[in-house]
Formats: C-alpha cells, sequence, structure tokens
C-alpha cells in the first residue's frame, strides 16, 4: 500500500464522488462507527452514516462484521485520545484477519495534524484519517483508500458551512440540529477552537428548512446546537440567536425547542426574552459556570465574572417555578487554591443547579493553560471532584423533591427492560422521570405525575393511568 500524503487534495470533487458512490453501490460494503464526545460528534456520524449509505454501505452490527470500522474521536480530555488509541490497536489482528477491512480515525482528535500523524505512525493499518472541517469530503477520500493508498487529511484552507450532506438519524423523537461551527472564545483550557476553527452559522432558512424536513419525518423535539448558539449569526448572518428561536418556533408541528451550549457572556437579555415568549422553547438551559472564583474565570479567559453568570441564572429562573439550570463544571484549574474552589462550591449551593457535569482540568498541547504556574496535583483534583460531587448529589436530591406532586407533558425515551418494565422520558425543563409503561410507547407524549424521587431521577404516574 502506497504511503499517505499529508494535505492530501484532488481535483473535481464531486465527479469523483459520483463515481465512488457508483462503485461502492455495487459491492454492498458495510460500516461500524464507533463516537466519543459531544453532542456535535454525534452530530457529525449521522451525517458520516448517510454519506455511506448514498455510497452502498449498510450499518453493520459490529465491529467485527463491518468492512470499514471508523473511529469519530474526541479531544477536550487526555484520556479520550488514549482510549482512542487503544480501541485502535486492539483491531491489529482483525486486520490481519480481514486484510480487505477499512479503518478509519475521524473528528476532532485528527484535525490535529500532530496527532493525527502519530497514529498513522503508530498504527501502520490504519487506512484513513480525516478532521473535522474535511467531513464533506469522505467519498473522495474513500475512493484513494480503495484504490490502495493511506490517506490522511487534516488541514483544509477554506472552511466553511457545506449544506446538502446526507444524514442518517436513528428512528426517534427528537433530533439533533447544528445552527453553526467553531468557536471564536479562545478559552485558556479549551482545544475546541483549534480543531472546529472559528465560528460559522449557517442561513436560518438552511436551519428551518432542516427542521420543518423532521417534523414531516415524524420528529417532534429539536436541539439546536453549535459551540456556543448564543453567538449565533455574528459572523455573516442577518438575524440573532434570538430571532432564530422565533422562526424555528415558527415550525407547525414541532413540539419543543431545547439548544446547548450556551456561553454565559453572549446570554443577553433578548435570549431570555425568546425563552419567555416562544412556547416550544423548553425552559431547560445548559449553562457551563466552570467556576465560581472570579480569579479562575479570569485565568479561564471565560469573559464573564461570578456576579455577571449569577444574575443571569437569576433571570433565568425567574421566568417560571420550574425552569432548571443544569452546568459544566472545571476543578484542578492551575492555580486554583482552597479558596477558589471554596467560591465554587458556594455558587453550587446558591445557583442550585438540577445537575452538573464535572470534570478534573485535562492538559490539553496547544492551549494556554497548559503552561500556567501552580498546575496542581492529581490527588488535590480528585479529591475536590469527589467534595464537589457530593455537594451536588445533595442539590439534585433536594431539587428533586420540590417536584413530588408536580404534573407535566412527557417525552417518553426509552424502556427499561432491566428494571422493573418501566418507560423514561423528560419534562420540558429536562427532569427525567421514569414510570410503568411498554416499549411501544417510545415516542408518545404522556402526562405525568411525580409520586416519587431517586438521587438522580424522578419516579412518576400516567395520570388519568
Amino acid at each position: 500500500m502506497n504511503s499517505y500524503k499529508q494535505d492530501f487534495r484532488v481535483e473535481n470533487m464531486r465527479q469523483i464522488s459520483d463515481s465512488i458512490r457508483s462503485r461502492l453501490r455495487s459491492e454492498g460494503r458495510t460500516y461500524f462507527i464507533e463516537t466519543y464526545g459531544c453532542q456535535m460528534n454525534v452530530r457529525d456520524s449521522e451525517s458520516i452514516s448517510g454519506m455511506l449509505l448514498d455510497c452502498g454501505f449498510t450499518p453493520a452490527n459490529s465491529k467485527q462484521e463491518a468492512d470499514l470500522i471508523l473511529f469519530n474521536t474526541c479531544c477536550v480530555r487526555d484520556h479520550a485520545e488514549k482510549r482512542v488509541f487503544g480501541n485502535i490497536g486492539a483491531l491489529k489482528e482483525l486486520k490481519e484477519q480481514r486484510p480487505g477491512l477499512i479503518i478509519g480515525v475521524c473528528g476532532c482528535m485528527m484535525q490535529q495534524t500532530n496527532v493525527a500523524n502519530k497514529l498513522m505512525k503508530r498504527f501502520p493499518f490504519v487506512d484513513l484519517v480525516f478532521g473535522t472541517n474535511v467531513l464533506h469530503r469522505l467519498p473522495e477520500l474513500l475512493e484513494h483508500v480503495l484504490n490502495g493508498n493511506r490517506v490522511s487529511l487534516t488541514n483544509e484552507d477554506d472552511i466553511s458551512v457545506i449544506e446538502g450532506i446526507p444524514s442518517h438519524r436513528e428512528p426517534s423523537a427528537s433530533a439533533f440540529v447544528n445552527i453553526m461551527y467553531g468557536c471564536n472564545n479562545f478559552c485558556s483550557y479549551c482545544i475546541v477552537p483549534f480543531v472546529r476553527g472559528r465560528e460559522r452559522s449557517r442561513s436560518p432558512e438552511a436551519i428551518v428548512d432542516e427542521v420543518r424536513a423532521l417534523v414531516e419525518a415524524g420528529y417532534s423535539e429539536v436541539t439546536l446546537l453549535g459551540q456556543n448558539v448564543n453567538s449565533y449569526g455574528n459572523d455573516n448572518q442577518s438575524i440573532s440567536f434570538a430571532e432564530l428561536l422565533g422562526r424555528v418556533n415558527m415550525v407547525d408541528g414541532l413540539k419543543r425547542i431545547r439548544f446547548m451550549s450556551s456561553h454565559p457572556k453572549d446570554l443577553t437579555d433578548d435570549v431570555v426574552e425568546a425563552i419567555a415568549a416562544n412556547e416550544k422553547v423548553c425552559p431547560h438551559v445548559h449553562l457551563p459556570v466552570q467556576s465560581g472564583s472570579d480569579r479562575i474565570l479570569k485565568l479561564m479567559n471565560r469573559k464573564y465574572n461570578r456576579e455577571q453568570y449569577l444574575k443571569t441564572a437569576e433571570k433565568l429562573k425567574a421566568l417560571r417555578p420550574d425552569f432548571e439550570l443544569t452546568t459544566d463544571i472545571i476543578v484542578g484549574f492551575p492555580g486554583e487554591t482552597e479558596e477558589d474552589f471554596a467560591d465554587t462550591l458556594s455558587l453550587v449551593k446558591q445557583v442550585g443547579f438540577a445537575a452538573a457535569f464535572t470534570f478534573k482540568y485535562s492538559r490539553r498541547q496547544g492551549t494556554i493553560a497548559v503552561s500556567l504556574p501552580n498546575q496542581i496535583d492529581e490527588a488535590t483534583k480528585k479529591e475536590r471532584l469527589k467534595r464537589l460531587n457530593a455537594l451536588q448529589a445533595e442539590m439534585t436530591v433536594l431539587n428533586n423533591r420540590k417536584y413530588l406532586g408536580y404534573s407535566g407533558e412527557v417525552l417518553i425515551e426509552g424502556f427499561d427492560a432491566k428494571g422493573d418494565g418501566v418507560v423514561y422520558g423528560k419534562y420540558p425543563n429536562f427532569k427525567m422521570v421514569y414510570f410503568d409503561g411498554e416499549p411501544d410507547m417510545i415516542g408518545r407524549y404522556a402526562d405525568v405525575t411525580v409520586t416519587g424521587c431517586k438521587k438522580n431521577s424522578l419516579i412518576g404516574e400516567l395520570k388519568n393511568g
């Protein structure tokens, strides 16, 4: 097999893509995608799946049955790279048994040229590597792999929004819809702007058209996705995020609108007003705070302070009694003192988050924070994370208790066959509730009254059921 070439380029992409589609359709190949990371990666995997189906591939039930295995990677935390490398290494024997197997790696981790090069050198049985910004070129890259080349493409000079990529979503009532890509914030701990690029907003017409098509296909809930949805339209669009919410709200047949993630510095009053004015927008915001210490927030380059965050949280929770906030928090950021950590604990108590995703600070090469002084040792980070999780567990229990007797509409998401045969789903405010039901109820809406609480969820029963 020929050696790979970095900065891979092919002319006449559309013609080549049509050619490979025709060839692959006649070969009946199968694929398996293993996805890591956030909702954006899940959405990317749906696009990859759509392109592969368009090329004539069909889904396989496992890696062992697939003709093409793709790892869609995340690079936000250090352990993600170790996990991916370990899982790739485990395929060496399978590749030896089946030389025609294509193994590929894509996603945020592969947008880092140094990591992509390391992977290609360490695992000579990997055939294909490509980054997030060239995802739409998968069909042409596959053709060159099938012609005997190892291909690695991580750089693209012209990063723009590509519309019309085929998509394959699993059957559900809820769907992810990208409204923008990239990030301009450059938080000092975060690698995302370097792997996802600068902010690029989709046109409001394309977004609304996609939502309308999803409703026509049977979806009733959409989650609008972006690294920072509140900055939608700041680059080249004529409308703001608040105005976009209004337009999506007008789509006939749509029942619920969610969005994530929000940046506290950009969640302005017009967004708060749009949440209140548009009845389909759910009363829940995921608003990452990361730290309760002004000093650490400044080192993180978050561009807001504790007081500003608390004021925004107060405005949101004042919209209605059952409005809920969830958040992200990092402990052990370089230079974090016990006093700084205490500020985080006090903020958690003050806000009363319904839930929090908590993490130990993870050093990422290429970010500013990796070279900051006073790096925190692993034992201290672990101990602080334990204390934070214990506090949030208490807050979640308190939050759950206030819902005893509460009634509302639940979108049923699944059936817990391992438990007592119960179904589960979420109220509009993202609170999860379990209640008696059957698998054929998945995707439906039901009025449910809360009768009890668990540590992280609610117990309910069908109203008048």
